[in-house]
C-alpha cells in the first residue's frame, strides 16, 4: 500500500504559505538547471558559481526529510505532491505542469519544456514525452474518490517533439470494473506528435 502522509494541524492558510515559500526557490533552481545546461563562462566563473552553490546546498541541508517528500495532505484536505516530477511545487526537475480538468473530466496542460528535456538536438527527449503523457493520463483517469495506477500504457511517437511551448491532454474512453482506459497526446505548434493510450487500474486498498 503506497503512503500517504495526512500532515495534523496544516491548514489552506498554511498551505499557502508554504507554497509562497518554497515555489521560488524551486524556479530558481530550475533556472539554475538552465543556466548549467547553456553557460559558457570561463573556468574562474564556474568554480565561483560552484563555491556559491555548495554553500547553498549545505544551508538547505541544515534541515530536511530523512527520505522523498510523498505525497502530503493538509487537514483541510489539499493535496501536496510537491516531490513529483511533472508537477512538483518543490521539484525543478518538473517543468512543471499545471493541470486544469474541465466539465467532461478532460484534463489538459498547456507548458514549457527548455534545454533540461532535450533528446535530439532541438527536440524533447522520447522518455520525458512519456514521463508527461503517463502523467497526464493518471490525472485523467483518477480523482479525489477514486485514484487509479498505470497498468499499461503504449506510446506512438508520430514525429519528434520540438522544445518550446507544448499542449497535453488526455480523458477517459471507457471504464471495465477497476479498470479505466484512458487516451491522450502531446502536441507542439504543429500538431501532435505522440499519442498515448493506457490501462489505470484502482488498487486493492483503494477499492473500499
Amino acid at each position: 500500500m503506497l503512503e500517504y502522509t495526512h500532515v495534523e494541524g496544516l491548514s489552506s492558510t498554511d498551505v499557502a504559505r508554504l507554497r509562497e515559500i518554497y515555489e521560488p526557490l524551486t524556479a530558481s533552481v530550475r533556472a539554475l538547471i538552465d543556466a548549467t545546461i547553456r553557460t559558457e563562462t570561463d573556468a574562474e566563473t564556474v568554480a565561483a558559481a560552484r563555491a556559491e552553490i555548495d554553500a547553498a546546498t549545505a544551508r538547505l541541508r541544515s534541515r530536511q526529510l530523512d527520505g522523498p517528500f510523498g505525497v502530503q495532505f493538509s487537514s483541510d484536505g489539499d493535496q501536496m505532491p510537491w516531490g513529483n516530477p511533472v508537477v512538483g511545487v518543490r521539484n525543478p526537475i518538473a517543468p512543471p505542469l499545471v493541470i486544469h480538468r474541465d466539465a467532461d473530466d478532460r484534463v489538459s496542460s498547456d507548458f514549457h519544456l527548455g534545454a533540461a528535456y532535450e533528446g535530439p538536438p532541438g527536440h524533447v527527449h522520447g522518455g520525458v514525452a512519456a514521463l508527461v503523457l503517463d502523467h497526464v493520463l493518471g490525472e485523467a483517469a483518477s480523482d479525489a474518490r477514486t485514484p487509479r495506477l498505470t497498468g499499461t500504457i503504449t506510446m506512438r511517437y508520430l514525429r519528434t517533439t520540438r522544445l518550446g511551448r507544448l499542449h497535453a491532454e488526455a480523458h477517459i474512453s471507457r471504464v471495465d470494473g477497476v479498470k479505466a482506459f484512458v487516451v491522450g497526446h502531446l502536441a507542439d505548434e504543429d500538431g501532435v506528435t505522440v499519442e498515448a493510450e493506457g490501462v489505470f487500474i484502482q488498487p486493492r486498498w483503494a477499492r473500499g
